[in-house]
């Protein structure tokens, strides 16, 4: 009998950002299917879940992958959190998510997102000068040579593990800023893109550990002239996709400027640092779309305009952002089909 190392992941009640949290269930059989794990508890007085004198919390399995980092059979499990009478915890954002897919599971939503970060080596993001500042902006991003570039050798650690896991990872490249960098997850529906970039954010904390580095999801982690750091999110129905989908694509956009100040709400904390209408990016107060405009809060790419079909790319989540809500709110502006206004 081969025994298996599980590990379960879930995501706290840490506020206004929730925290990644794990622990390992050591189970006597190789894992075929998710309804093969058992649930599980835990002690959500110390996640900022429950109060000490009424504290467990329910930890229910609803996606797993191969563990990259003990191999073998050992799998990572992503768990949604219950309270113990079954309920749904008030931190729990899938349950909604899994609600709004459902609910319009016939528009085939696809999502990629883009998740930015920055690592740092102590107090000071990684390859910076223990006094003062690295040369301005201009060479970093998708640069290469040891001056320009920190933290290679974590990333493509980070990938390969995230490709070993089967984590859908199209890709990596180092940012504009001196130690930042993205990876994208994509195209996936809105669970499977959700539960992967959770995932795929643990890995890059847990791969952290070993090179002494940490990685931060902060939207603004340097202040001054540097880029923060934001999760653009790509979204596409299959009306989009096809032909004559631009015209969809401009209704989606239309919709969600009627429900920019909603959408920014749950699009990550201390947003406001990043979307000054800087450095990339539009003002936290104004919404606008564009194509191929990288400063505006929705981007159409310039192939969706060549091809008439496509995505569109809201820049505005923050890298801290929960893809869950993200997902969520997004579905659920877009695919009403109530006539947006001119």
């Amino acid at each position: 009998m081969e025994r298996v190392m599980a590990e379960y992941i879930w995501i706290d009640g840490h506020k206004p950002t929730a925290k990644l949290r794990s622990k390992t269930k050591v189970l006597d059989n190789k894992i075929e299917d998710v309804s093969d794990l058992p649930d599980w508890g835990f002690d959500g007085s110390s996640t900022q879940q429950a109060e000490g004198h009424f504290s467990d919390c329910l930890l229910k399995p609803v996606y797993f992958l191969k563990d990259p980092i003990r191999g073998g059979n050992n799998i990572l499990v992503m768990c949604e959190v219950f309270n113990s009478d079954g309920s749904v915890h008030t931190s729990n954002k899938r349950a909604a998510l899994r609600e709004i897919a459902e609910k319009y599971k016939d528009e085939d939503a696809w999502f990629g997102i883009e998740q930015e970060y920055t690592f740092f080596d102590g107090v000071k993001p990684l390859g910076w000068p223990d006094n003062g500042f690295p040369a301005p902006q201009g060479g970093y991003y998708c640069g290469v040579g040891s001056d320009e570039v920190y933290g290679r050798e974590i990333v493509e650690h980070h990938m390969k593990a995230c490709l070993f896991a089967g984590i859908n990872i199209s890709g990596i490249n180092a940012e504009v800023m001196p130690g930042q960098w993205e990876f994208q997850v994509g195209p996936c529906g809105p669970l499977d893109v959700s539960d992967q970039l959770w995932i795929a954010r643990w890995l890059l904390y847990r791969i952290g550990e070993e090179y002494g580095v940490s990685a931060t999801l902060d939207p603004k982690p340097v202040k001054g002239d540097w880029n923060g750091a934001g999760a653009h999110t790509n979204f596409s129905t299959k009306e989009m996709r096809d032909a004559g989908g631009l015209q969809a694509i401009e209704e989606a956009c239309k919709r969600l400027g009627k429900k920019h100040k909603e959408h920014i709400a749950v699009y990550g904390s201390n947003n406001e640092e990043r979307l000054t209408g800087l450095h990339e990016t539009c003002s936290i107060d104004e919404f606008r779309y564009g194509n191929s405009d990288r400063g505006a809060s929705i981007r159409i790419p310039m192939q969706t305009y060549t091809d008439g079909c496509g995505y569109l790319e809201d820049r505005r989540p923050s890298a801290n952002m929960d893809p869950y809500a993200v997902c969520t709110a997004l579905m659920d502006t877009i695919c009403n089909k109530v006539p947006a206004e001119v």
